[in-house]
């Protein structure tokens, strides 16, 4: 078989990184487009966006509202977003258990993984004390902010967060830690306590409590959290009862994932 041109390869190349930077202009803030905004927003012709926009339609990538005029992501997108979930070993051992903690508590339940320098939501289920409108799942959030995104950096050093986010932190309100000082000394008391919280630190109203997950070798993989209104969370009444029915929960996901808390030198 013939092998493909340089150019046949750098073309095709570039059509699919055209074709991916429409799929990401769908966001949470902005689920539906038009063929105008994606234009605009990728800096394409809008000959060319129509042609991508029409191919990623046919094979199901993007669905088109013809009453609106207006596309939104479609039955394929959802489709691989549930094999790579499925491949997820995090998510196959957590599900379950996030499910049961969020009927449990009456609380929203949660699990991470940390992608680069946020935070990346598997599972997420509502308990009846804290709804939501919509899913988590597939969102992303700030790692000084949150209390999942603390969490994951407890295994971490001040030289690796710095060089992973730096050493200033923008604020979503007026109690977001915004640098790196006052963030190495909050995750000083995540790792004495084993958990993290958070209160009004990325939006108002809101709480929420995270422990780590580990894998077998130790290494913090993803965090399983709760969270809600203030009322519902309820810290300053609740914090020791939602405290050990996390990290309990927690360490049966960790279980799962291999870890064991009895060093491997105790074992010899």
């Amino acid at each position: 078989m013939p092998r493909p041109s340089t150019r046949e390869v750098g073309g095709g190349t570039q059509s699919v990184e055209r074709a991916l930077s429409l799929l990401q202009a769908f966001t949470a803030e902005s689920p539906e487009r038009r063929i105008s905004e994606l234009a605009q927003l990728s800096g394409l012709g809008q000959s060319t966006v129509s042609r991508l926009v029409g191919t990623l339609e046919a094979l199901g990538f993007v669905t088109h509202d013809e009453r609106s005029g207006l596309y939104r992501l479609g039955p394929t997108v959802v489709g691989l977003a549930g094999v790579a979930l499925n491949q997820s070993p995090v998510h196959r051992q957590a599900r379950s258990l996030a499910q049961e903690l969020a009927g449990e508590l009456g609380l929203g339940a949660n699990v991470a993984e940390r992608h680069g320098d946020a935070l990346f939501y598997l599972c997420h289920f509502e308990g009846r004390l804290a709804p939501r409108a919509y899913t988590m799942i597939g969102s992303k959030g700030p790692l000084h902010a949150t209390a999942m995104g603390k969490a994951l950096l407890s295994d971490l050093g001040a030289d690796d967060i710095e060089a992973l986010i730096g050493a200033a932190y923008p604020a979503y309100t007026p109690r977001t830690i915004r640098d790196l000082r006052a963030l190495t000394a909050e995750l000083d008391e995540v790792r004495t306590r084993g958990y993290a919280i958070e209160v009004e630190e990325l939006a108002f109203g809101r709480a929420c409590l995270a422990a780590p997950l580990r894998d077998r070798s130790g290494r913090v993989v993803a965090a399983l959290s709760v969270s809600g209104p203030l009322s519902a969370v309820d810290l300053p009444n609740r914090q020791d009862e939602l405290a050990l029915k996390v990290i309990e929960r927690a360490d049966q996901i960790s279980t799962g994932l291999g870890y064991s808390a009895v060093s491997p030198m105790l074992t010899r």
